[in-house]
């Protein structure tokens, strides 16, 4: 039997309409809760400065002679891909009680979809130039978009990115993709006042936040794998191509 609270507050609330989740939001829904309730998430956040990269990719593009320049999400995954290489913690797993170190280098992209997202890999991402690694995203979006993405160009992912940089955000903490020992929270790119020789001038900076599984990966070494991505970030001219 309802009481007179209950009764009250539904009719505060007004009529309720009821939606069943589809099947991929109820697989986000199993995946989320699992990560957060089963693995020890670790979060740390830098800020980089992305002066070098807001001069250096419009120069690129506004140059006749210069080959077209890959996208942001396509240079992070190039230098997320070479620090996977330099750490191979951020590369691995924790199962079962074991560090499962992996030998390739795949890193997902999560793509948002009109109910959820997914995240397509790609694969041997170490070996591949940012411009190569564009064209591959390009074509895995188009993929994602049209409902044709296939069970393999969803699998074998070793470490994800995930950009919510271009809808505005500035920055997030995201769940970790089991059994990833990590994922790359990515915002958006700010104009912001700094201080250089004495004056202030206008700058660029954007968050990182990676959130780790603290079985395999702890604080020094999260620290360092994400410092090596900020310091790439930082100085970008040979990962533009």
């Amino acid at each position: 039997m309802e009481s007179p609270t209950d009764t009250g507050t539904a009719m505060a609330k007004g009529a309720v309409r009821i939606e069943e989740p589809t099947r991929a939001q109820r697989l986000i829904a199993r995946r989320a809760a699992e990560s957060r309730a089963t693995v020890p998430h670790l979060e740390l956040t830098a800020i980089a400065d992305m002066s070098a990269m807001a001069t250096a990719r419009p120069a690129l593009r506004n140059h006749a002679a210069a080959p077209p320049s890959a996208s942001l999400t396509a240079v992070i995954v190039r230098i997320c891909a070479l620090a996977l290489r330099a750490h191979p913690l951020a590369n691995g797993a924790y199962r079962d009680g074991h560090f499962e170190l992996h030998a390739r280098v795949n890193v997902g992209v999560a793509m948002m979809t009109d109910d959820a997202f997914l995240v397509p890999t790609v694969t041997d991402a170490d070996t591949k130039t940012a411009l190569v690694i564009d064209g591959e995203l390009r074509a895995l979006e188009a993929s994602v978009r049209a409902g044709t993405i296939t069970p393999p160009e969803l699998a074998g992912a070793t470490f994800t990115v995930f950009n919510l940089g271009m809808l505005g955000v500035s920055s997030f903490s995201p769940p970790i993709i089991p059994p990833q020992a990590a994922i790359l929270a990515v915002g958006a790119v700010r104009e912001v006042p700094v201080v250089r020789d004495g004056d202030i001038v206008a700058g660029h900076e954007m968050s990182l936040t990676l959130a780790c599984d603290h079985r395999i990966l702890y604080g020094a070494q999260a620290a360092g794998f994400l410092n090596q991505i900020r310091a790439l970030l930082e100085q970008p001219q040979e990962l533009l191509s």
